[in-house]
């Protein structure tokens, strides 16, 4: 029989202790996963994985190390506390290391206003098989649509215990499930390919798959006949599958290991304006049903909602201890880890201010431009903000979508892009990342 978490983490302190370590932190998780792939209407593969992985951080004076194992034997975690403990001494001292203090852990929260787990049965592989078919066989169905190159579903169901030598101990569960097809349209040298999914905690809350399947099938079809666009300065519409990908720059330039670095074209932004005045960047671990909400961060300090920018301008670093310690500010319970690596800054759920326009208002109003869907590639300076990526997407004249686009170069420079860019209303709320459609003008466009 398995250990419950909550004991293997505690026999990882103990060993820790015995072996020499000053202080230590453990991190249990035990996961289940499955995913199901169909093609013409057959099972193509099937996979189911388990297991359950422990890791170990110890610390000696201001030195750490952290082990890793999927074994989880008594022999296996006092060898990994003695190879740790080992490690540490050889290690580099780092004065920013360390355990939270104890008033700075987490004391309490509401695991059931998060709704991480959906309680309902495991589905079983026949019903996620006939999901996928079902998207498969509804792209298929879509004018134009030669194949479907995926069609598949998942599965994940993950449980973590954390616990340190000073006092915090405590875990959660979570549960995924995601359904996705990639359609083809054309063919010989003038396929195009594109795709939709869906990923939610709760069954309940998933798309039908004969919609995922034909939205699919149409954004394929919509992709055929493409031409390169002339080379100029054009606003660009970021659409809202792709337009998250704007605000990823801005978060992780205000990440503090980039602050601590130096290397963010926003290091020294704080209290400045970096978004349009009426649009506010807020993060919000505690939102019900969403993939980026958890009780707790990766050291045990308590999530909160937090305003990163606030009528434009900049609030704050995204910060986990080390960091905070670093530039002599207060951790923002951010810090992410897994069983074989320490924290590092990341954010949790993230949610800009949506505008009063439609995305279809917004092509109207753009007049002559790019409506990007997809990208591919990056070259981005992170020193600067310059921004250079391939895109493609559907060519606006007028107010109206005329044709098609691929292999383009869209350029700029984030701080201005940021600073200008004007939101849609159609952002999906579930999402972790809840970001609109962007429109951002004057950006320079070039064939490829």
């Amino acid at each position: 029989m398995s250990q419950p978490l909550y004991a293997l983490t505690k026999s990882l302190l103990q060993a820790a202790k015995s072996a020499g370590a000053d202080s230590a932190d453990a991190k249990a998780i035990r996961a289940t996963s499955v995913s199901v792939d169909v093609r013409d209407g057959a099972l193509e593969q099937a996979e189911r994985s388990e297991g359950v992985d422990i890791g170990l951080r110890v610390f000696v004076g201001h030195r750490s190390a952290i082990v890793s194992a999927s074994d989880t034997s008594s022999r296996t975690i006092e060898e990994m506390a003695e190879r740790a403990v080992a490690m540490a001494k050889e290690a580099p001292e780092d004065p920013f290391s360390g355990l939270a203090d104890p008033d700075q852990l987490a004391t309490h929260w509401n695991l059931d206003a998060l709704e991480l787990v959906d309680p309902t049965a495991e589905p079983t592989p026949q019903a996620m098989q006939d999901d996928a078919a079902e998207a498969e066989a509804a792209a298929l169905a879509v004018k134009g649509v030669s194949q479907v190159q995926s069609a598949s579903a998942g599965y994940a169901a993950h449980a973590t215990h954390f616990a340190t030598s000073n006092g915090f101990d405590a875990g959660y569960s979570r549960t995924d499930r995601g359904l996705s097809c990639v359609a083809i349209a054309g063919s010989g040298t003038s396929m195009e390919r594109d795709y939709d999914g869906d990923g939610r905690i709760f069954q309940s809350d998933m798309r039908a798959p004969d919609d995922i399947g034909q939205t699919a099938g149409e954004r394929a079809v919509a992709r055929l006949d493409a031409r390169k666009p002339p080379t100029g300065a054009f606003p660009v519409l970021f659409d809202e599958r792709i337009s998250s990908s704007l605000i990823g720059h801005l978060l992780g330039a205000i990440n503090g290991s980039s602050i601590a670095r130096g290397a963010s074209f926003l290091r020294d932004a704080m209290g400045e304006a970096v978004l349009p005045d009426h649009l506010s960047l807020i993060e919000d671990p505690h939102r019900p049903r969403a993939s980026g909400s958890r009780p707790f961060d990766g050291e045990g300090l308590p999530t909160a909602r937090r305003m990163i920018v606030e009528n434009g301008v900049l609030q704050g670093w995204t910060l986990d201890l080390a960091t905070a310690r670093k530039l002599d500010l207060a951790p923002t319970g951010n810090a992410a880890r897994g069983t074989s690596s320490g924290p590092s800054p990341s954010n949790w759920n993230i949610e800009l201010t949506q505008g009063t326009a439609s995305r279809d208002d917004l092509i109207r109003e753009m007049g002559t431009g790019l409506l990007v869907t997809s990208m591919i590639g990056s070259t981005i300076n992170p020193n600067t903000g310059d921004y250079s990526r391939g895109a493609a997407g559907l060519w606006v004249e007028n107010g109206e979508i005329t044709h098609t686009i691929n292999e383009c170069t869209i350029a700029g420079n984030l701080r201005d892009m940021l600073r200008n860019m004007r939101p849609a209303n159609d952002a999906r709320t579930h999402l972790s990342r809840v970001v609109p459609s962007l429109l951002v003008p004057g950006m320079t466009l070039a064939g490829a």
